[in-house]
């Protein structure tokens, strides 16, 4: 094979190698990048929703305990309160 032959065979090999990386490495088709958007959208809304069930219930539970401290420390005060009142009524 001839010089000539030799660049001509490299030109071709490498068009081709050339067309199968890009092909390798081209974006996907309309149809594919719609899918992979549409999931990604869908897995985020799981994780979303997950997150906001976590806090939901963390609020619940944090709510229940300050309602029930708010109900202890108004015990407390009613307690303090009849025993200052029955001292004043002794007092009296």
């Amino acid at each position: 094979m001839t010089n000539r032959g030799y660049t001509v065979l490299a030109f071709v090999l490498g068009g081709v190698v050339g067309a199968g990386v890009a092909l390798l490495f081209a974006p996907a088709s309309g149809e594919v990048t719609r899918k992979r958007i549409r999931d990604g959208a869908t897995d985020a809304a799981d994780r979303l929703t997950e997150k906001y069930e976590d806090v939901k219930e963390t609020v619940a539970e944090n709510a229940g305990k300050v309602k029930q401290m708010f109900e202890d420390k108004k015990e407390e005060l009613k307690a303090v309160y009849e025993a200052g009142r029955e001292a004043y009524i002794k007092g009296k």
